[in-house]
């Protein structure tokens, strides 16, 4: 039992369960969106099986695929396959595991979701070789969160609403934008294993410039998306709001200083994603 609850706390740190909170609310806000107000709960209860599926599925696969790179980087050394914790064969197999889970989930929302599932994991699975050949692999985990809101509105409509996709391309921006100062961390390895990033490509200072007109640009989409869903005082009280908060987290990091970027990437994205939701919330309750 000992040796079972470590290899469980273990994968549960490998896949950072708990940053499943940075696309959750997004998805959320679309599903309160598409039903009007509250949908079914068997319809809530699937799609949070399909996004916490999916998201383990994905950093799963991106530790067994990076496990050579991560072996090789003195930040991500440690991590458990590197470090001797996870075997490469098990990482893949708890994978493969998800994936399952995710199809079921698909399976049980409707015929959209299900014949949707593989073009989703392609985008999952295949953001963690991106690195190996594009500078903008960023934004390739940013469609990865991004199409979160887009999923969810098809899991309660069976049906896709172009004005769903505003809100897609925000949390793309929004997430490929954080992404961008996070690997400013890796500014050195990253140019020394031949791996691509936008810092790598154009040095720190430029990518923040980068992250910033990024996460303006999202800002852009949520007003249009506020104005697509007819939002109310609260709702532009939200966006206000997330305005606010990415100017707070941008003002935590430098490209002299990357102390703080723990904070920036998870504190701060986490409340993000939370404050967006709730504000949102709120607006359709008050109609």
């Amino acid at each position: 039992m000992t040796t079972l609850w470590a290899r469980t706390r273990t994968t549960l740190e490998m896949i950072k369960w708990e940053h499943s909170i940075f696309a959750l609310p997004f998805a959320l806000t679309a599903v309160l969106l598409a039903a009007n107000g509250l949908p079914k709960w068997r319809t809530v209860a699937w799609i949070l099986v399909a996004m916490v599926s999916a998201r383990t599925a994905a950093m799963a696969f991106n530790r067994w695929a990076d496990a050579e790179l991560d072996a090789a980087n003195p930040r991500t050394r440690t991590r458990a396959i590197p470090a001797g914790l996870l075997t490469r064969k098990f990482v893949l197999s708890f994978t493969l595991l998800a994936v399952a889970v995710f199809v079921v989930a698909c399976a049980e929302l409707n015929l959209l979701t299900l014949y949707l599932s593989p073009f989703v994991l392609v985008v999952l699975l295949g953001y963690s070789y991106l690195k190996r050949i594009t500078r903008w692999s960023h934004l390739g985990l940013g469609l990865a969160l991004g199409l979160a809101p887009s999923a969810a509105w098809i899991a309660v409509r069976g049906s896709l609403d172009a004005r769903i996709l505003v809100l897609t391309a925000a949390v793309t921006l929004w997430a490929g934008g954080f992404d961008v100062l996070y690997a400013c961390q890796d500014f050195d390895h990253d140019r020394a294993a031949g791996l691509h990033s936008l810092p790598q490509a154009v040095g720190i200072p430029a990518a923040f410039g980068t992250a910033r007109a990024m996460h303006l640009a999202m800002l852009g989409l949520l007003v249009w998306f506020g104005v697509l869903f007819h939002f109310l005082t609260l709702g532009w009280m939200g966006i206000g709001a997330v305005g606010l908060l990415l100017a707070y987290e941008h003002s935590l990091v430098s490209p002299r200083d990357l102390r703080r970027l723990n904070a920036a990437f998870f504190t701060m994205n986490g409340v993000i994603a939370m404050v967006f939701f709730g504000f949102v919330a709120g607006d359709l309750w008050l109609r």
